[in-house]
């Protein structure tokens, strides 16, 4: 078990690494000039369910300090618009403005070609077994952390 163990951390870390290096390159390539965080801010600004400094940081699992300082980045940069909610001034809603919209649809696009890519001769409908696995790791770092 533990050479089992010791295998599956080596393989999940090394596809991570791999992951974020070559989508990181690729966009590169296609002139993106962001970091790999600051494009999953801007992933995180389109997936909560309402944009607020908290809810984003929620989502990242980073204080709102710190999002503030990739906001203020992103901001200066012309991907990321933030304005303050009419009804409560307190609250902070962010959204993303053209050059952010773009760049998502890149990182949406790596997305889907490596997956293509990796699934073209696996039959995940068929491998039950892959797909609980992964959703019982999805789950135990939702649950974890």
């Amino acid at each position: 078990m533990e050479v089992a163990k010791k295998m599956i951390n080596e393989l999940l870390v090394d596809v991570f690494n791999h992951i974020l290096s070559i989508e990181g390159a690729q966009l590169r390539r296609k002139g993106v000039k962001l970091s790999m965080n600051e494009v999953h801010v801007l992933e995180a600004i389109t997936k909560a369910e309402i944009p607020t400094m908290t809810n984003v940081a929620k989502r990242l699992r980073v204080t709102v300090g710190t999002l503030t300082t990739s906001i203020n980045r992103l901001v200066e940069k012309g991907y990321v618009k933030r304005h303050r909610e009419i009804d409560d001034k307190r609250k902070v809603i962010v959204s993303l403005a053209k050059p952010g919209i773009e760049v998502l649809k890149l990182h949406d696009e790596f997305h889907n070609d490596f997956l293509d890519a990796t699934f073209k001769d696996m039959r995940l409908d068929e491998d039950e077994v892959l797909l609980q696995s992964l959703e019982n790791l999805s789950e135990y770092f939702k649950k974890k952390y």
